[in-house]
């Protein structure tokens, strides 16, 4: 028996073998393998408390912002917050959680950026929302890849259980190129139960939904997708943002400022001439 393995685990015929030492290990290989991982924030019982409340109020500011020039529930956006975090800054932060930071890194390498950040709420009482269906984070995609494209970090609000409408996700999916049989997706999703503040993260390319929720109460998260720069945001973020919302070089890089698509030729010379002024 190989002497870094478990006593518990017992093998033949063996001559390599992955290593787990601690959580992010564990999440790593759970996401190269099976296309998701349940992972602890870390964040305190007090961070937590802010995040929900802010949740709740970029919630409301969202409403009164767009509700007065779009009918929402028409477009099927009253129950999702997009860029939650422009409105309650520090839910920033739940995207910039160290864990997650740390195992984007060891699967997408070391440039990566936030391609969105939106507030995902399940209804009360079974009412049907856009997520309650089978889809990839990178939708209308058949194909694989030897390794991940993309990653959501979806940090779980409220807890997650069957009861209210918990994630369903299908394991290893994100290696097969069709959407499979329904037969299969019944016997082989598994119910992503998770406690509030933690993260389940998802290879983008996994299949998932959400579930239907049963009890009297909202469940709410908010996902965090983080790709390779190569591919666009879902909102041009630094343009939303603006030129100044942030001076951090670590964040700005994060939030794609260094990847804006130049406008005209005049603009990719000014970036060329910055990288080379920086070198």
């Amino acid at each position: 028996m190989n002497s870094n393995q478990s006593p518990s685990i017992k093998s033949y015929g063996i001559r390599t073998q992955n290593m787990a030492h601690d959580q992010i290990d564990e999440a790593v290989e759970s996401l190269r393998i099976l296309g998701y991982a349940i992972v602890d924030s870390g964040f305190t019982q007090a961070e937590q408390l802010d995040f929900s409340q802010a949740f709740d109020q970029a919630k409301n500011s969202a409403q009164d912002k767009y509700s007065q020039d779009f009918n929402l529930k028409a477009l099927d956006e009253h129950n999702t917050i997009r860029v939650p975090f422009a409105a309650e800054r520090n839910l920033l932060q739940v995207a910039l959680n160290p864990r997650v930071l740390e195992i984007n890194r060891r699967l997408l390498g070391e440039y990566f950026v936030l391609s969105q950040q939106n507030g995902i709420i399940n209804p009360p009482d079974s009412e049907s929302y856009n997520q309650g269906f089978w889809h990839r984070d990178l939708p209308y995609q058949h194909f694989t890849s030897s390794r991940p494209l993309a990653i959501n970090a979806l940090y779980c609000v409220d807890e997650f259980t069957k009861e209210n409408g918990a994630t369903l996700v299908l394991p290893a999916s994100h290696k097969e190129e069709n959407f499979p049989s329904d037969q299969f997706i019944q016997k082989h999703s598994v119910t992503a139960v998770a406690p509030s503040g933690s993260y389940i993260l998802l290879d983008c390319m996994t299949y998932h939904s959400g579930s239907k929720n049963q009890t009297g109460q909202a469940r709410r998260a908010l996902n965090n997708v983080f790709t390779m720069p190569l591919l666009r945001q879902q909102i041009d973020l630094p343009s939303f943002l603006g030129p100044d919302w942030s001076t951090d070089a670590g964040i700005r890089k994060i939030l794609g400022y260094e990847v804006q698509t130049p406008r005209s030729i005049s603009e990719y010379l000014g970036t060329r001439a910055a990288k080379v002024n920086k070198n």
